[in-house]
């Protein structure tokens, strides 16, 4: 007779690779750059959902440091997108107690970008039932990088796992729990490389504009009836 399997509680840290936005918009006859649009309401929709089941911190791959690669106005479109919506998400979800972070190298992200980044950073650091953290010109071999580019320019020898967490980043943040990605594609594309060593995925066929809070639960549901054992065995052996 099967032993039953160990439950998995609910995910502490959900981060998303939020694929899809321009496929989904050609199939509305729209250009690329309206589903970029839709794409961040889903971004706030999907914190609200997050924040209700009691997920602490939510990740989400805005930009990439390899989208650079991509046509100088839908680039720039990204971008002004982003100094809007970060503002409109603020004044929504400051009342909801949600703490807005930003990881990548920002340094090389344009002035006005960068200046809205650190501004609701500051503006919301007391925040505490969700963090929503937008990485942005983000590449998980480029954290890695620099974590070792600080490590040596504090000249720093001590190199354990714990040692080194703490260049990266956003060290504070626990591990991700789940990776949902959404548009059915099964790559990593980069992302937290470091901090996904011990990940659940999910991979969802929706596009990120049609991810839903029923598509949400079906991957906590997944996440749930997995047996999380970290190289280890389970309590059966």
């Amino acid at each position: 007779m099967f032993e039953k399997k160990q439950i998995t509680s609910n995910p502490q840290h959900i981060a998303f690779i939020m694929d899809g936005n321009g496929r989904w918009a050609k199939k509305q006859g729209k250009p690329r750059t309206y589903g970029h649009y839709m794409g961040t309401y889903k971004i706030e929709d999907v914190v609200r959902w997050c924040s209700n089941i009691g997920v602490k911190y939510t990740t989400f791959y805005v930009f990439s440091t390899e989208n650079w690669k991509r046509p100088p106005e839908e680039i720039n479109f990204i971008f002004n997108l982003l100094v809007e919506k970060i503002e409109e998400f603020y004044e929504r979800m400051n009342k909801e107690n949600v703490r807005l972070r930003f990881i990548g190298r920002l340094e090389e992200l344009p002035d006005n970008v960068k200046a809205k980044c650190f501004e609701y950073e500051e503006k919301t650091k007391d925040n505490g039932k969700i963090q929503a953290i937008l990485a942005i010109n983000y590449g998980g071999r480029s954290e890695i990088v620099d974590a070792v580019k600080n490590m040596l320019n504090e000249d720093n020898h001590h190199i354990d796992e714990q040692t080194f967490r703490n260049y990266l980043y956003a060290p504070d943040v626990p591990d991700p729990d789940l990776v949902i990605r959404t548009s059915g594609e099964m790559r990593i594309s980069n992302f937290l490389l470091w901090e996904i060593a011990y990940s659940e995925f999910y991979f969802s066929n929706l596009l990120w504009p049609e991810f839903s809070e029923e598509e949400l639960k079906r991957a906590i549901e997944a996440y749930q009836g997995r047996d999380r054992r970290f190289g280890g065995l389970n309590r059966n052996g």
